[in-house]
């Protein structure tokens, strides 16, 4: 694979030269920052194109769980075209007894920061007693994907339910090796890092996407998921990729394309507040998951994974820049799509 630019050469030291170039051909690139990068891999790395890397690298790993979306999205890419990555997101847990890993969104802000993001809003979602966080990008906003980073608050159900939180998450291992730690404050305070180093520091920053606990006890799971569906799936995939969302031009046909080709989508498009966001999603695709019996042995069943979610944002009223909210009521719909388990594709 002949390489030309510095996010190309970190994508195929983390994912190999398959991977790599399954992530490049499928994701339109941040033309911001094309505008950056170099040849050479000697020259010094700025977080706009780790964060870039950082996008690519989960956005192909989901498709490596997500056979829906990878359909589509090879279906896309066949045509000649490229997904435009608005966001991902994935669900935390804001609780004490986190094992080794900081509670929230904190395990997840701090990989995030270094690499240029910041938290920009707050989406509260009572119905699911959980919050929602918005991080973007405070150089490239529009052209590299954000995150919506969610918290739970064991605190708002009821004790047997925290018990059972308490524990799934308290095998929670630390990701970060002394090492990350030093080079993420490393790219803060310089705001660059050689090529070396930032492979590591990419590395270590997907690692941070990923279930840090132990296999969940049935009996937990089953307290978890009578009362939270979302808890529940936490349980089985802890921190892993959430779902990537495609921004399309028009989210409604491409709803009524989707349920053309046979694949299985939520009957209702969300649509903001403002009305200038409109948001639906593939269901969720089966995953097979390990679960601890009373008796010590591991049983399998299937739940819930990750899915593909589809965007259309209008722009802000007077002017030509994107309006880049989310809004509370489509995320608690979106969420639904977890609960409702879609056939494997």
């Amino acid at each position: 694979m002949a390489r030309a630019t510095i996010v190309e050469d970190l994508l195929v030291s983390v994912l190999g030269e398959m991977h790599a170039l399954r992530a490049l051909a499928s994701v339109q690139r941040s033309a911001e920052v094309l505008a950056l990068e170099q040849a050479s891999i000697d020259a010094p790395v700025a977080p706009g194109q780790l964060a870039e890397a950082l996008g690519l690298a989960l956005f192909v790993g989901l498709l490596d769980r997500v056979p829906s979306g990878a359909s589509y999205v090879a279906v896309k890419v066949g045509a000649g075209d490229q997904v435009v990555f608005d966001h991902g997101a994935l669900r935390t847990v804001l609780w004490a007894n986190n094992g080794a890993l900081p509670p929230g969104r904190a395990a997840i802000a701090r990989v995030l920061e270094p690499l240029g993001y910041a938290q920009c809003e707050v989406y509260p979602l009572p119905t699911l007693r959980m919050t929602g966080y918005a991080y973007a990008h405070q150089q490239f906003p529009e052209t590299l994907p954000q995150y919506f980073v969610s918290e739970l608050h064991p605190e708002q159900f009821s004790v047997p339910f925290q018990d059972a939180v308490s524990s799934v998450l308290s095998s929670s291992r630390e990701p970060l090796t002394t090492f990350d730690k030093w080079l993420l404050a490393k790219l803060t305070n310089k705001g660059k890092l050689p090529f070396n180093e930032a492979c590591a520091v990419l590395k270590a920053a997907v690692g941070c996407f990923a279930r840090q606990h132990n296999d969940p006890t049935l009996q937990a799971y089953e307290t978890l998921k009578a009362e939270s569906a979302e808890m529940a799936w936490i349980a089985t995939e802890g921190n892993v990729f959430n779902h990537a969302t495609d921004r399309v031009a028009n989210v409604m046909a491409v709803a009524d394309e989707q349920r053309l080709a046979g694949r299985a989508i939520k009957a209702l498009v969300e649509v903001s507040a403002s009305g200038r966001v409109r948001q639906t999603a593939l269901l969720a695709d089966k995953v097979s998951r390990n679960f601890v019996a009373a008796d010590g042995s591991l049983s399998a069943r299937e739940v819930s994974g990750s899915f593909y979610e589809f965007i259309s944002r209008d722009c802000l009223p007077g002017c030509t820049k994107l309006d880049l909210a989310f809004d509370s009521g489509n995320a608690t719909g979106i969420f639904k799509v977890t609960a409702e388990v879609a056939k494997a594709a």
